[in-house]
């Protein structure tokens, strides 16, 4: 029993920790879930990108965010920092590309919103604004939240 409760301590220990490594990124799912080859590895691990939430892909601008993401990260070499895995088995990280964070590009361009936290604004929440107030990206429409959107709509399927 020991044997099998140190295993699964060993296994669960990465998703505990924070870790920076340096991928390629191989595939974008949306516009904030991607999957990244650490270097030295022939393995990819699904990635979601911290503190900031973008449009479903079958959500109105949705595409749109994601093609955004993949023309500038997919086949890059990132900087990738774990802050933990959510529910999903996805890495939660930030991800630099070139020396800039990725999510604060995706939200100062209109692409995503700043996470909120229990009514409190989120790291990005000035870019928001800003993109907001210029008219970028999803803000030239009238865009709903993806939280709100999957509560009345469900899933993408």
């Amino acid at each position: 029993m020991r044997r099998v409760l140190a295993l699964v301590a060993l296994l669960l220990a990465p998703a505990l920790h924070a870790a920076s490594f340096r991928a390629t990124v191989t595939w974008i799912s949306d516009g904030d879930t991607l999957r990244v080859r650490p270097a030295g590895s022939h393995a990819t691990l699904p990635v979601r990108l911290l503190d900031l939430d973008a449009p479903e892909t079958c959500q109105e601008f949705g595409p749109q965010a994601r093609e955004a993401l993949r023309d500038r990260l997919l086949g890059e070499t990132v900087q990738v920092r774990t802050e933990g895995s959510d529910d999903y088995g996805r890495q939660l990280a930030r991800v630099e590309h070139r020396g800039e964070d990725v999510g604060r590009w995706l939200v100062r361009n209109g692409y995503a919103w700043s996470m909120r936290f229990h009514g409190r604004s989120g790291p990005y929440a000035p870019l928001e604004a800003q993109a907001r107030q210029e008219g970028k990206g999803l803000w030239a429409q009238q865009a709903l939240e993806p939280r709100r959107f999957r509560r009345l709509h469900g899933p993408c399927s």
